[in-house]
């Protein structure tokens, strides 16, 4: 594999990887949403909507991603796991306010 080959096929790994978090905190926040219709809590809802905009912004980092040449890439950018941790918190912060809802 060539090194242009190499880091193109890391840009779409990273890529996939943040679309699979993006997927899962979608169902999450969908439960979530489920659950407020149901019950009318104001103040989960008030959380909810946080993690949506915070779901939001995650989110217009990927579009950036998709939309990003390879060749601009830094090497950090496709490296780095901190943005993927950023959405293993924010899907760890909705699975417990879901589970909490459905208890």
């Amino acid at each position: 594999m060539t090194g242009t080959s190499t880091t193109d096929h890391l840009i779409q790994q990273h890529i996939l990887e943040h679309q699979s978090r993006l997927k899962h905190v979608d169902e999450l926040l969908e439960r979530a949403q489920k659950k407020i219709a149901q019950a009318g809590s104001s103040d989960v809802a008030a959380q909810v909507a946080d993690l949506k905009r915070e779901r939001d912004t995650l989110s217009s980092r990927v579009e950036e991603f998709k939309l990003k040449p390879p060749g601009q890439w830094s090497k950090e950018e496709f490296e780095t796991k901190g943005p993927m941790m950023i959405w293993d918190t924010l899907a760890q912060k909705l699975e417990k306010l879901v589970e909490r809802m459905e208890d």
